[in-house]
Formats: structure tokens, C-alpha cells, sequence
């Protein structure tokens, strides 16, 4: 500091001017500022003004608030506009709208550039309202007709989405630049107005390449791919700008085979790339699966300096999990800079969509920050890989923690309670959609169809049904494959011709769950009749699964001759359920010539499958051939094939409780034999005597009546009688089809106890109700 600045006497206005000139530090700055204080020179409006505009971009923001409120007691308009524009520029543009509200009630002077400044703060936070505040003084002082103004308040109501406004501030305005039309188009574009964004583009006087490629980026959103490359080859000096929205056009319309091409020639021509075409590439690499031409991509990104953008990082571990490359995405998410939520829940879904579930719970548990995206992408990861306790408990603890489910969360957690048949729970979440008000989509709607339908809820199903504004194809297919697995097989087949007539074209699905219906009652001919108008009317061709209907409703039927023919005519190979029916409809019918031929077939064929072992031997048991049973167990021994264990899940109060065949875990043991045993002695009474042929085991009659007395739907039912109170049903789902002698139980049951019973197989339902059941005795 000069010596001469410590004399204030020998201060004045040039010399202050003079050092301030060749200020470069803060301190050097405070003794200029201190000085001009002193002096009083500091009321010198021109001075106090440089003063304040020297500091804004060289020193802390505060420095220049304290000289524009204590010293400038009549700031100019350079001064006031500075600031406003200081203000928006540090991401507050509030306070240049209050700043701007305060000095209107002064003697402040405002010019041109003022209202541009605050139109542009009132865009950053889309506030219509202040901005038409702003227009009403812009016309009120007079600058109705200056250019910028005008191209501000264009741009205002554009980016609020009011299209209208902008466009009667464009064609009032007594002068149009290139900003003008290029802004009017943009906000067209933003708005996804093809039509009107064509217009004004063709309108042009000239077409200069932004506009061009505003046009190719909403043709890209807008599925135009033609009108895209059409343009693009029009304009005639493309930027890097024109290439990257080609190539994002492409990737947004799942062509990526071109959107990789366009890639490649972009960078042979000596484009340099951006993040954006970066990211677009690297996502068709990842719908494609080609992971060798990612990892290029990556490393063309590390070349020119993009890869520290996190939009790519997140692309980056969605591309590498997506080829099951899951180190690699790993590898990126800890790398580089921090990672965002985005990043976070990219890393959770790859992990889940690699099945490496527990890494994802991991990685889960140990997020900063989780959102309802987070909370979705693990709850229905859980679902996805059948860890269903997992999925309900960890949406309890959402709710706990106050998360407000999304759709996706909903369809796992109910698609959960469907295959853990926590009805409960399900109702609970349908009610917690109606009281918060939650719209019922077709995809949510068909999931509770299929859950209600599935937990033998007929009636809540049909309600949600008809509760529904839009019903997809697959909403249909819920609701016939529910009632036909619920014995309602011809609302079934009325319910399918409704369909029709409402314009829904029925699909494969549809087929299944209408010649499903006509198996499950034994309808041969309109089997047979709606097999045929499949394949002619609907010109769908049969897939394995419509064969096995076939094979199966024929074998139920006893055609089994006509069941064999089927297969033998198949243009497919028959799938190990085909083969199950035919030998299941053997063991049914008792044709043990025909069930040992296709057995022993089926055991060469499929050595590892438990169910053709177990029906092979009940027949060779049904004929006391007990060598040959035993030879079936050495097989299965070697071939270390384990017979599925027979399992019944109940719901009670709010519980899922699990029954296997014999299990005596159970906490309640003691009281549920006790329950057997009550339930024994009355159907004794009734004249009930047990089915020992279903027990395909060497022993005494006794013995065969103890087990199946230990059947796990028997333990369930008598767990549901000790627990669950009347009239509220007895609701059973089974993993295995369900024998004989336990359906006999269950129907004498629902008459003794006076109680409703539903059981589930793995076939169908069982409505049991004042000891009748809703198959009629057809399963």
C-alpha cells in the first residue's frame, strides 16, 4: 500500500481510483474501502458505484451487499441491475425479486436490462404470477417494444409451460431476431407440440442449426425417426449438438443397432463426443448385451475427460450389471466422484437383477439417504427371486419409517402376498390405496385380481374388476384363469365371450385359462371347439402349455388313448407337465398297463424329476408290486432325486404358518393333534373311513391311517379350526395336488364343523362348504 494512503489529507477521488485500479487483494481493497470513509468520498455516487461493481466477481458476496445498503444511497441502474443479476447468478432469485419489490418504493431508477434480469429469475423458479407482475411493469414504463425484453418474457412463459402467452408476446413484438424464434420454438418443443413446434419451424426466415436441432430432439421424443434423420441430413454445418440428439433419438425409440452406428461414424468424423451421446451409446451397448463395444465407449469417455460425470457413472453400472459384469459395476460406483441416489440405486438394481440379492441388501442397509425408488427396487427384488417374507417385512418397515409406496412397491408386496397367501395383509394394502386415495392402475388392478382370485376371493376379485376404467388383456386373463381355478367354469366362459365383444383381442394366455376352465370340468367338446377357434378365428398358433390343456382334459376324462395320440401329434416336444397329466390321468383311471409304459418312458426321459418316480411307484403300489417301488427308490437314491415334501400354508391373524407332511414343530403341536383327534372321532361317527390306498407304503392298515392322518392340509385344517373363529373361513393353500382321502376329510369336515374351507393345490381351488366341494369331485 502506498504510504501517501495513510494522509488523509492528501487523499481524493484520483488517487482512490488510481489504487483501486491496481487492487488484487482483499485487504488492499478494506483499506481503499476504508479510506473512502474517511474522506467522505465514499457519498460520491460514481465512486461508490465502481466500488461496488469492482468487488462483486473479485471479492465475498457480502462485502458488496454492505456497499450497496449502507453507501449507495441513490443507486443507479447499472448498480441495482448488477446486483439483481449477481443474485440470480448464485442460484437466489428471490432476492432479486425482493430487492427489485424494495427499490420500487424508492425513487429508483430502472432501464431495459432491469426486467430482463428479474424475468429471468422468475423463470428459474417457474413463477408465472411474479413474471406477469414483471409484464405488467415492463409495459407500465414503456419497454412493451425493446427486443430483450421481449425475448425474456417469451422465454418466461415458455419455460411455465404457457404457450399461449408466449406466443402473443412473439407475435406482437415490433422486432423478431433469431433468439425470438428459436425461443418460441424451444418452448414448443419443451411442451412436445409437434404440430406447432413444424409450424413455427417452417415459418423461419432462416433455419439456423440450434433450431434444427430442437426439432430433431422432439421428433426424438416424439417417435418421428424419420422426420429426425430426415433433418439431420438437411442441415448443412452439423454440430456436435446435431449428432448427439440422432443418436439419442435412436436410443429413446429402442433402435440401437443404429443409434451404436451413428455413434461410431460421429467420432470417425471427428466430432468430439459429449456426455449425453456417451450415455445414449453406452445404453444401447446395454440393451444389446455387447459388452466388448461398452467397455470401448467407456474408455473413449476416460480419453476425452467425461467420465467424472455422474449421469454416466449411473449408465456406466447399469450397462455393466446388465451384461453380469457386476465387479466392473462395481468398480464404478466406488470410483470417481461421489455418488448421487441415482448411483446408489443403479448399483441395488444391478445387484438384484445378477441375483446377488444379499449384496444388494447390503448395499442397501448402508445408503445415506433412502428414497421410495430404493425402498421399490429391494422390495421387488425380494419378490423377483421368491425371498416373499423378505418383501412384506421390509415394506412394514417402510411404512414404519413413512414412505409413501409407489405402484411398483404395491404390485411386488401384493404379488408377495399372493404366493404367500397372506390375505391379510393384501386387504390391508387395498385399503390402504382407498383411503389415501391411491388411483388403481390396470397393472395394480390385475395384481390384486390375481391375489383375491388366487385366495379363493372370488367376490373382491369381481369387485375390483368392475371397478376398473381401463381393463388390459391381462386383466381379462386374471379373471378367467380365476374363475375357472375356482370352479366358476362357465361365468369363466361367459366372462371370455364379454371380453371379446368388449374389443379386447384375446391372446395365448386367454387360451390357456379358457381350455383351463374346460379341463377343470371335464368339457371335451368345448375343449375341443375352442381349441379349434384358437388356431382358426384368432389364427394364434398353440403353444406346449394349450397341448397340455388338451392332454389333460382328455385324460381327466378317460380318453386316455386320444391323450397319447395328442402327444404323439405334437409339433413341439412335450414339456414335463404334458407328460404329468397323461400319466396322472393313468394313476386316475387305473390303466396300469399304459401309466408303467409312459412311466418308465418318462423316468429315462426326465431321471431327476421327483413327480414321474412318485406316480410310477403309487402304481406299481396300487398292484402290491412292492419290488418294483423299492427299485423306483434305488433309482431316485442314485440319482439323488428327493421327493418334494407336501406343504400347507395357513394365515393367521396376520401370521403365515407352514405345515409339512408328518412336521410336529409346530409351536402347536400338542393342540393340533388333540384337534385331529377330535376331528378322527366324529367323522368315525359319520361313517367316514380312511382311503389306505392313497398310502403307497408296505405297512399295516393302521399305520397307513396314522399317515395320512399327518398329511399337512389335515394339520392345517385342524390349526385353522383351533385358531381361526367362524364364519371367517379356513383358507389353505397347498404346494402339491390334493389326495383323495384328505379331500374326502375336508368336505365331511366343512359339514360336522359347520365351517367354510378353502384349499388351494397346485391345480385349483376346493370351495368346501357344508361337506360339498365347488369341483363336484372333478380334479
Amino acid at each position: 500500500m502506498s504510504p501517501n494512503l495513510h494522509t488523509a489529507t492528501t487523499i481524493n477521488l484520483t488517487i482512490l481510483k488510481s489504487l483501486l485500479h491496481r487492487s488484487i487483494s482483499l485487504n488492499h481493497f478494506n483499506q481503499i474501502l476504508s479510506q473512502s470513509i474517511l474522506t467522505g468520498h465514499i457519498h460520491n455516487t460514481l465512486f461508490s458505484t465502481k466500488l461496488f461493481t469492482f468487488s462483486l466477481p473479485s471479492f465475498p458476496f457480502h462485502h458488496s451487499l454492505r456497499i450497496f445498503t449502507h453507501f449507495l444511497q441513490n443507486p443507479n441502474p447499472f448498480a441495482s441491475n448488477s446486483l439483481m443479476r449477481a443474485h440470480v447468478d448464485r442460484n437466489q432469485p428471490h432476492h432479486a425479486i425482493s430487492l427489485y419489490n424494495s427499490l420500487c418504493r424508492t425513487s429508483a431508477v430502472f432501464d431495459n436490462y432491469t426486467h430482463p434480469i428479474l424475468l429471468r429469475a422468475c423463470a428459474s423458479r417457474t413463477s408465472e404470477l411474479e413474471g406477469r407482475q414483471v409484464h405488467s411493469h415492463v409495459l407500465k414504463m414503456g419497454f412493451g417494444s425493446d427486443l430483450y425484453v421481449n425475448n425474456t418474457l417469451i422465454n418466461l412463459y415458455a419455460v411455465c409451460g404457457n404457450m399461449e402467452s408466449a406466443r402473443k408476446v412473439f407475435d406482437e413484438s415490433p422486432v423478431l431476431d433469431k433468439v425470438s424464434w428459436n425461443t418460441v420454438l424451444a418452448g414448443y418443443v419443451q411442451l412436445g407440440d409437434v404440430e406447432e413446434a413444424e409450424r413455427v419451424y417452417a415459418m423461419m426466415p432462416v433455419r439456423n442449426t440450434i433450431a434444427s436441432n430442437s426439432m430433431i430432439v422432439l421428433f426424438g421424443k416424439s417417435g418421428c425417426v424419420e422426420k429426425a434423420c430426415q433433418l439431420f441430413d438437411e442441415i448443412e454445418e452439423k454440430d456436435m449438438i446435431s449428432w448427439t440428439a440422432l443418436v439419442s433419438c435412436y436410443e429413446q425409440n429402442g433402435i440401437f443397432e443404429e443409434a451404436l452406428g451413428l455413434f461410431v461414424e460421429m467420432n470417425a468424423n471427428g466430432v468430439v463426443v459429449d456426455e449425453v451421446a456417451v450415455i445414449s451409446a453406452v445404453s444401447a451397448c446395454a440393451h444389446l448385451m455387447i459388452d466388448r463395444t461398452g467397455k470401448v465407449i467407456h474408455g473413449l469417455a476416460t480419453k476425452v475427460g467425461i467420465e467424472g460425470y455422474v449421469s454416466l457413472k449411473n449408465a456406466l453400472i447399469n450397462f455393466y450389471s446388465s451384461c453380469g459384469e457386476i465387479l466392473n459395476a462395481r468398480k464404478v460406483f466406488d470410483g470417481g466422484l461421489l455418488a448421487d441416489q441415482i448411483s446408489w440405486n443403479s448399483m441395488i438394481s444391478g445387484y438384484l437383477r445378477c441375483g446377488s440379492v444379499d449384496d444388494a441388501e447390503m448395499l442397501f442397509g448402508s445408503m445415506p439417504e433412502k428414497d421410495v425408488v430404493s425402498w421399490s427396487a429391494m422390495i421387488s427384488g425380494y419378490a423377483q427371486h421368491e425371498r416373499f417374507s423378505e418383501a412384506l417385512a421390509l415394506f412394514q418397515e417402510m411404512q414404519v419409517h413413512g414412505i409413501r409406496p409407489d405402484e411398483t412397491v404395491l404390485v411386488s408386496v401384493v404379488s408377495a402376498c399372493t404366493r404367500l397367501a397372506a390375505l391379510d395383509l393384501g386387504k390391508w394394502i387395498h385399503a390402504y390405496i382407498s383411503k389415501n386415495r391411491l388411483k388403481v392402475n390396470f397393472i395394480l388392478g390385475t395384481t390384486f385380481i390375481d391375489m383375491y382370485m388366487k385366495c379363493g376371493c372370488v367376490e373382491n376379485a369381481l369387485e375390483v374388476f368392475h371397478g376398473l376404467e381401463e381393463k388390459g388383456v391381462s386383466t381379462w386373463n386374471a379373471l378367467i384363469l380365476g374363475l375357472a381355478m375356482n370352479g366358476l367354469v362357465q361365468k369363466s366362459l361367459s366372462m371370455f365371450e364379454m371380453m371379446k365383444k368388449s374389443g379386447t383381442c384375446p391372446n395365448e394366455i386367454t387360451f390357456v385359462g379358457v381350455l383351463g376352465a374346460c379341463r377343470h370340468m371335464g368339457l371335451v367338446d368345448e375343449g375341443r371347439r375352442y381349441f379349434n377357434s384358437m388356431i382358426e378365428e384368432h389364427k394364434i398358433e398353440p403353444n406346449v402349455k394349450h397341448y397340455g390343456c388338451i392332454v389333460d382334459l382328455l385324460g381327466r376324462s378317460g380318453l386316455l388313448k386320444e391323450a397319447e395320440e395328442v402327444i404323439e401329434s405334437m409339433p413341439m416336444a412335450p414339456d414335463v407337465a404334458t407328460w404329468g397329466a397323461l400319466l396322472g390321468a393313468c394313476r386316475k383311471h387305473n390303466n396300469n398297463e399304459m401309466g408303467e409304459r409312459v412311466g418308465r418312458k418318462l423316468i429315462q426321459l426326465h431321471p431327476d424329476h421327483d413327480g414321474f418316480h412318485v406316480l410310477l411307484s403309487n402304481i406299481y403300489a396300487s398292484k402290491g408290486n412292492w419290488g418294483n417301488v423299492l427299485g423306483i427308490r434305488d433309482i431316485m437314491a442314485q440319482h439323488r432325486v428327493v421327493k418334494i415334501p407336501g406343504c400347507s400354508m395357513l394365515e393367521a391373524n396376520g401370521i403365515v404358518h407352514e405345515f409339512f407332511a408328518g412336521d410336529k414343530t409346530h409351536p402347536k403341536i400338542n393342540d393340533i393333534e388333540h384337534m385331529l383327534d377330535v376331528v378322527a372321532a366324529k367323522l368315525k361317527i359319520d361313517g367316514y373311513t380312511p382311503s389306505t390306498n392313497e398310502v403307497s407304503l408296505d405297512i399295516d392298515e393302521e399305520e397307513k391311517e396314522t399317515a395320512l392322518f399327518s398329511h399337512s392340509e389335515k394339520l392345517a385344517v385342524a390349526f385353522g379350526l383351533i385358531t381361526i373363529p367362524p364364519p371367517t373361513p379356513i383358507r389353505i393353500m397347498k404346494n402339491l395336488r390334493i389326495c383323495n382321502d384328505c379331500h374326502t376329510v375336508v368336505k365331511l369336515v366343512s359339514k360336522a364343523f359347520n365351517r367354510e374351507i378353502v384349499v388351494r393345490d397346485r391345480h385349483r381351488f376346493h370351495h368346501f362348504k357344508h361337506g360339498s366341494c365347488s369341483c363336484m369331485d372333478f380334479w
